[in-house]
């Protein structure tokens, strides 16, 4: 089992067409989401149905969920030690029970740790605090992202992890050498950096494109 992460969700539905009830879920899930963002005063999505321009370039589409909590650990750790290495998890030891990641996590501040592990939405607009919804709009993970705060914080860790940006943005140079380096779970943060890859092509997706991240 692991966690699939994706854009354009509803355009691939539109295309496709052979599951309406999918479909209506989706569009129950993104009127849902509007009515939560008009709740904290923030401006609705409108989700695009067809596919937009620019595409991914990840190798993978989905990472084990322990994965995840790699990836959130080494930027709640980047964060309380800002320009300190971040050390591997060691050996017998569960990312998700880490200290730091929890004491940060308990700040509710971070789109990138306040979010399920498996469910849920990132939308392209820009906002501060994650929004958590109302139990009866039935959104999966109760909590809405924002796909430009989430590119912001993966843009800030990816030093952290031995991947270089220019200016923000991820070179097919860069990719190529990061998944050479990651080889046969051969780096010691391959975990957290594969994660990373997969993250932050779907949020440099999302943006571009105005298209919502859809955990699943």
């Amino acid at each position: 089992m692991g966690l699939a992460v994706g854009t354009h969700s509803l355009a691939y539905a539109v295309a496709h067409d052979d599951d309406p009830e999918y479909l209506e879920m989706l569009r129950n899930d993104l009127r849902a989401i509007n009515v939560a963002l008009a709740a904290e005063g923030i401006a609705a999505h409108t989700e695009p149905e067809v596919n937009g321009g620019v595409t991914g370039r990840a190798t993978v589409g989905s990472v084990p969920y322990s994965f995840v909590h790699h990836l959130r650990r080494a930027y709640a750790w980047a964060t309380e030690y800002p320009g300190r290495a971040v050390p591997p998890v060691a050996e017998g030891e569960r990312a998700s029970e880490d200290s730091v990641l929890e004491q940060v996590g308990e700040m509710f501040e971070s789109h990138l740790l306040c979010h399920s592990d498996c469910e849920g939405y990132y939308v392209p607009v820009d906002f501060a605090d994650v929004v958590f919804s109302a139990p009866e709009l039935e959104i999966p993970g109760c909590m809405v992202g924002s796909s430009q705060a989430l590119l912001r914080e993966l843009v800030y860790v990816a030093p952290y992890l031995g991947i270089t940006l220019v200016e923000g943005e991820l070179s097919d140079a860069e990719i190529a050498r990061v998944d050479a380096e990651n080889g046969d779970d051969e780096h010691p943060l391959y975990r957290e950096r594969e994660t990373w890859l997969l993250f932050y092509e779907a949020a440099r997706v999302s943006v571009a494109n105005r298209t919502v991240i859809s955990f699943g």
